[in-house]
């Protein structure tokens, strides 16, 4: 058997080889007396059939099967003369090339490993940062937003119009041109004005109105409004005020911090506030973190980092874009593509860049998560899932077999990995103010 290998780069390798019809036929002969012991042929005791029945009875399957154990051959002989270790290797070996001859099989075996990447220095590559200021104002004015959460709406102490902030106790009818229309009524609907939760113009027409008064509205509805039928019509709606409630103020003491901090042994007004400024640190640091630094972190290390990439993953990545973009073309110009292969693959090259970086960023990622010892198991992204399901008031467990299903748990994990890897390494680079 003749094999040449040529070591293109440290990530990827390509194996060249001839296999002489004599290893294929010897494969079939002892793969054939094998099978003598174990195959189950009538006519025939087991143990005892004949190395000619079993070829004829296992005719096409014998050959495929020398066939493939020629190839394992073929892939250990060349990692061997590449000195390249199988628990090296990325993905399955790609069989680019298998053509049948005469007297010999010529195939091409192209091979991928995982990047040698060389982390020296990475620390230094992120700036000291001072941790995010939170002012006693800032706590006071969330507080102040709790409080006002926790306080209920009761009838006015003394009679007077409605005013932003209020709850307008009102029945309404819509009409378009004269003529009602379907979800367009209701009565006696609480209506917190400036909340926004009518379409624009409403709330703002409602406000100054007094107990017992009827008012034309007249709005428009937004283009983009859900209901075709409604999306950008001028409507009018009668509106009958019957009550307005105000918003009892809640006092920010020691009562309040009892009843916001219900379990913990620390109730005092003191310690709530404390709290809430430990939140708005956090809040202010995951913003920091999300929208600013981690970003500008992960395009450091990729502009700074460079290592040959598989190949293989590389195109995988590409066509998962090319996939993405197909699934927004109609499909005349997907037929076009199909029927022109240079369109196809000048499309395919538009990704190339960007499918480089993002493959280029998970493999240090990776890395970086083994130099740091980070690690995410299955059981901290199924609670992720959970934790998630549960704040959109999902089935939990729904939503985690759907990930699953869809093959998503893969990606969800490695996103937390990234996450805590920066997060981690910034965390290092931070200084108290």
């Amino acid at each position: 058997m003749k094999i040449k290998t040529n070591k293109i780069n440290s990530a990827n390798a390509q194996i060249e080889a001839q296999i002489p019809k004599e290893m294929i036929d010897a494969n079939v002969e002892k793969i054939a007396k094998k099978l003598t012991k174990t195959a189950s042929v009538q006519g025939f005791r087991k143990g005892k059939v004949p190395v000619a029945v079993v070829k004829k009875q296992y005719g096409e399957r014998l050959i495929q099967d020398a066939e493939a154990e020629a190839l394992r051959e073929v892939l250990n002989k060349g990692l061997d003369e590449l000195k390249i270790a199988m628990n090296s290797l990325i993905g399955e070996p790609n069989i680019s090339n298998f053509v049948k001859n005469a007297d010999n099989i010529e195939v091409t075996v192209k091979i991928a490993m995982r990047p040698e990447i060389n982390l020296d220095n990475y620390k230094d590559m992120v700036d000291e940062f001072e941790k995010p200021v939170v002012t006693d104002e800032q706590v006071t004015e969330r507080l102040e937003k709790i409080a006002d959460s926790q306080g209920k709406f009761v009838d006015l102490k003394k009679k007077r119009a409605a005013k932003n902030g209020d709850s307008a106790i009102i029945d309404f009818e819509g009409s378009i041109d004269g003529e009602l229309f379907e979800g367009g009524a209701a009565q006696e609907f609480a209506l917190v004005l400036g909340s926004g939760q009518f379409i624009p113009g409403f709330e703002e027409q409602v406000i100054g109105m007094k107990i017992g008064e009827e008012k034309v509205v007249k709005v428009t509805f937004p283009e983009n409004y859900g209901s075709d039928k409604l999306a950008g019509k001028e409507a009018e709606f009668k509106v009958t005020l019957h009550n307005i409630q105000e918003k009892e103020k809640v006092e920010i003491d020691d009562a309040f911090a009892e009843k916001l901090l219900a379990g913990q042994d620390d109730k005092s007004l003191e310690n709530l506030k404390s709290q809430v400024k430990i939140q708005l640190e956090n809040e202010a640091l995951a913003k920091l973190y999300n929208e600013e630094m981690k970003p500008m972190l992960l395009e450091t290390f990729v502009s700074k980092f460079n290592f040959d990439l598989p190949e293989f993953v590389v195109e995988q990545e590409i066509d998962v874009s090319l996939n993405k973009k197909a699934s927004t073309m109609s499909e005349d110009e997907i037929k076009e593509l199909r029927e022109d292969a240079a369109k196809l693959e000048a499309l395919r090259e538009t990704f190339r860049e960007d499918a480089q970086r993002s493959v280029r960023a998970t493999f240090i990622i990776d890395a970086l998560a083994t130099a740091e010892s980070v690690k995410v198991d299955e059981s901290e992204v199924m609670q992720t899932i959970y934790y998630e399901a549960m704040q959109m008031g999902q089935d939990p467990r729904m939503a985690y077999d759907k990930y699953k299903e869809a093959g998503y748990l893969p990606a969800i994990q490695m996103s937390m990995v990234e996450d805590k890897v920066l997060t981690q390494i910034l965390n290092s680079k931070m200084k108290e103010a």
